[in-house]
């Protein structure tokens, strides 16, 4: 039962500290966003991704009966890997930074 309470807490955790407030308009993110995100998102990013990979293997011969093989890999690995990944540091969406100066 101490194992549930500390999942819950755990992705209440990740909910709440994996979206970064204290970040600035887009363009601009902050050097706190920036090291929010990569001492905080990032790691959590990565875990979400794991754990998701692990899950869509598990789910997929019910995801492959179903006929969404594709819908379950692009929510449980692409959408989180694309969110740890390929977003800039201190940015809030999943998009790779077009003016880099």
């Amino acid at each position: 039962m101490k194992h549930i309470g500390r999942t819950t807490l755990l992705i209440t955790l990740v909910f709440a500290l994996s979206t970064p407030v204290f970040a600035a308009p887009e363009d601009q993110p902050t050097a706190l966003a920036m090291a929010g995100d990569l001492v905080i998102a990032r790691p959590i990013g990565i875990a979400i991704t794991a754990v998701g990979a692990v899950a869509f293997v598990v789910s997929l011969p019910f995801s492959a009966a179903g006929g969404n093989v594709g819908e379950a890999a692009q929510k449980l690995v692409v959408g989180p890997a694309r969110a740890t990944f390929v977003r800039c540091l201190g940015c809030t969406t999943s998009a790779r930074r077009k003016n880099l100066r």
